[in-house]
C-alpha cells in the first residue's frame, strides 16, 4: 500500500509537471523514464534482464525520441512498443498497445542485450496502433493526448517482449524526470502547504 501511494504520488507530479511544461512560456521536452525488469511484468517472472528507457517528447513539433538500454534477457527480442490505456489504474495491470505494432522501428531485434536511439514523429498515424486511435477518439491527435496523458499519469509501460516471455521479459512504467523550474515550483508549493499544516497544529495548542 505505501509503495501503491507513493507511485500515486509521482503520477499526480508527473501530470502536474506536463501541465507546468505544456504552457506557453514553458514548451518544451516533456521527460520520462522507465527501469525494466521481468518482476514487474504482469505477471512477474524471474528473468535476469534489466533495462533503461528515456523517454523525451517535444510538445512542439510532436515528436518523441526514444532511447533503450537493456541486457540479460534469457530470450531474443521479437518486439518492443509502449502500452497505456488512461482508464487503468496506475503502475500496475496491462494495457493494450498504444505504439506501432508489431515494433518500434529501429528496435534491435534476435537480441539478448543491445541499445537503441529513435525519434518518432507523433503527427502521423504509422506512429500509433490503430486500435489505440480508435479506442481514444479516433483522430491522431486524440490519440496522442490520450499517449501524453496515460504517460504523465503512470498508466503506460515500456515492454519487451522475447522468444522466450512472448507477453513480455521486462517492463518498467514511465515515470516523470522534472525539469529543475517544475521541482523548483513544486518544492515551493510543497513547502507552503508544510507551513500552513505547521500553523495549523500550533493553533491547535493554543
Amino acid at each position: 500500500m505505501i509503495r501503491l501511494g507513493f507511485l500515486n504520488a509521482l503520477a499526480g507530479m508527473g501530470l502536474l509537471v506536463t501541465l507546468f511544461a505544456a504552457t506557453p512560456a514553458q514548451a518544451a521536452l516533456l521527460l520520462y523514464h522507465a527501469a525494466m525488469n521481468g518482476p514487474s511484468e504482469a505477471p512477474p517472472n524471474a528473468s535476469p534482464g534489466i533495462g533503461t528507457v528515456y523517454l523525451d517528447f517535444d510538445d512542439v513539433a510532436n515528436t518523441m525520441r526514444i532511447r533503450t538500454t537493456f541486457s540479460g534477457l534469457t530470450g531474443n527480442t521479437t518486439a518492443a512498443h509502449i502500452h497505456a490505456n488512461v482508464t487503468a489504474t496506475p503502475f500496475t495491470g496491462t494495457s493494450g498497445v498504444a505504439t506501432t505494432t508489431p515494433t518500434f522501428v529501429g528496435f534491435p531485434q534476435g537480441v539478448t542485450s543491445g541499445s537503441s536511439d529513435n525519434t518518432y514523429d507523433m503527427t502521423i498515424a504509422s506512429s500509433y496502433n490503430a486500435a489505440f486511435v480508435t479506442a481514444n477518439g479516433g483522430t491522431i491527435a486524440s490519440a496522442r493526448a490520450a499517449l501524453l496523458t496515460a504517460i504523465a499519469t503512470g498508466r503506460a509501460y515500456y515492454n519487451v517482449h522475447t522468444q522466450t516471455f512472448t507477453g513480455g521479459e521486462i517492463r518498467g512504467f514511465l515515470v516523470v524526470v522534472p525539469e529543475p523550474s517544475s521541482m523548483a515550483l513544486l518544492g515551493t508549493f510543497a513547502a507552503g502547504a508544510g507551513w500552513r499544516a505547521w500553523r495549523r497544529r500550533k493553533a491547535k495548542q493554543v
